[in-house]
């Protein structure tokens, strides 16, 4: 946060981005499980959010109610989302346990991925497995890699988008 005086001794206060990342952070949470009840989507819809604001920080004059509405639109449009998706495949029945076809395809996929996360960093595939298979909170990962709350789930998104913009390179679109 940077206080500037101005000739009539106005203090003007210009909050960064992280600023309102550390204000906010946990409210908005809340708001999101609000919608969604799972805490790992609240954490997404959060992070898509900031990283919306991010994208139309120099445009957004109030990013607090501007963020509010986000992550109610981005919570809305996931429970559409999901609400309508079903089990079945395209000819309406049941699905049923995919063949050695898809079975293929999908070992095929894990493999690149595994390629692709050999790519990254020693912090970052770090970042990945304390999220993913230990299941930590932002706080905790924060906490073991000396980064800040904020910094975990940017960094977590950025990878994931990298992870998967790699794999639709590849032709993956899903694993």
């Amino acid at each position: 946060m940077k206080d500037t005086q101005t000739s009539d001794t106005v203090k003007v206060v210009t909050l960064s981005i992280e600023d309102v990342f550390a204000a906010e952070e946990v409210p908005l949470l809340k708001f999101a499980y609000g919608y969604v009840k799972r805490r790992e989507v609240a954490e997404e819809i959060v992070q898509d959010a900031f990283m919306k604001l991010h994208e139309q920080w120099g445009v957004v004059s109030k990013p607090k109610p501007w963020l509010y509405k986000a992550v109610r639109n981005i919570a809305l449009n996931y429970i559409r989302k999901f609400k309508r998706e079903t089990l079945t495949d395209d000819t309406g029945s049941e699905a049923v346990d995919s063949g050695p076809d898809d079975q293929i395809k999908r070992l095929e996929a894990v493999h690149m991925m595994q390629l692709l996360m050999d790519d990254l960093g020693v912090k970052d595939r770090e970042l990945l497995r304390l999220k993913f298979e230990e299941d930590r909170s932002y706080s905790a990962i924060g906490e073991q890699l000396e980064m800040g709350i904020g910094n975990v789930g940017y960094r977590l998104h950025h990878i994931l988008k990298t992870l998967g913009e790699g794999l639709r390179r590849k032709g993956i679109d899903r694993i």
